[in-house]
């Protein structure tokens, strides 16, 4: 039963509609400001987790090597025009947003968030040993963030939130389902470079968040994949030449 994926999922369902009702009793300063701390909480998070990591090379050039395949095949594109055809949808039936920011803003938070909360390292590998272990303590220390994180959001971004919940909820649970063929062949090494990878994604993330750079974090996705086998190839295969 992928218990903690439910409790994720509602957490950012919940805050969404919470952030959605406040936004409008909420002075600017307010938001802007404990937006700035979400920012500087999810940093921490990402910085938490890379210091787990244990083959830096490996690491850094997934990160390399998967940005570049983000970026040629456009995938921040994709995801923010998957956004937009999200937000147009949902418009039809309720208010979205605050008018009070631009139509550039608003996309660039909601791809923000759409990253946030679907791709974080922490999410991913949380849904993989939930499925394999049944330990949800991960992902249910998640959904605490990610509740306040999505009714700030959702004060300026408005309902559109709460229904990420639902692509978020597919992705884990599909993880939580394939978590018996993936862990068996990962080892602790991997598991820390993948949890490091996953952490430098959401370091970018806090930045985004306090609109210091806009660091491409949808296109740092692929790096999400190619972490596990770069690291097992380099601890088997490179590493025993160059030690």
């Amino acid at each position: 039963m992928p218990i903690g994926i439910i409790i994720n999922s509602f957490s950012i369902l919940i805050g969404g509609i919470l952030g959605a009702a406040a936004g409008n009793k909420l002075t600017a300063e307010f938001k802007a400001n404990l937006q700035m701390i979400f920012g500087l909480c999810s940093m921490g998070m990402g910085i938490s987790t890379i210091v787990l990591m244990e083959n830096m090379p490996a690491v850094i050039f997934s990160i390399i090597i998967g940005t570049c395949a983000g970026l040629v095949i456009h995938l921040g594109d994709r995801i923010q025009g998957g956004a937009g055809l999200m937000q147009r949808g949902i418009s039809r039936f309720v208010k979205n947003r605050n008018s009070s920011i631009s139509e550039k803003e608003f996309m660039s938070s909601l791809v923000t968030v759409i990253v946030l909360f679907c791709a974080s390292g922490t999410g991913i590998y949380g849904s993989i040993v939930s499925g394999m272990s049944g330990d949800h303590s991960i992902l249910i220390a998640k959904s605490i963030l990610d509740l306040f994180t999505a009714m700030i959001f959702a004060c300026s971004l408005g309902m559109v939130v709460s229904f990420i919940s639902v692509p978020h909820f597919l992705i884990f649970l599909l993880l939580f389902l394939a978590a018996g063929m993936i862990y068996p062949m990962t080892t602790p090494a991997m598991i820390n470079d993948f949890k490091a990878c996953g952490g430098f994604l959401i370091f970018a993330t806090g930045f985004r968040m306090i609109h210091v750079k806009m660091f491409p974090v949808a296109d740092m996705i692929p790096a999400m994949i190619f972490v596990m086998p770069i690291s097992w190839f380099w601890v088997n295969v490179i590493l025993p030449y160059v030690s």
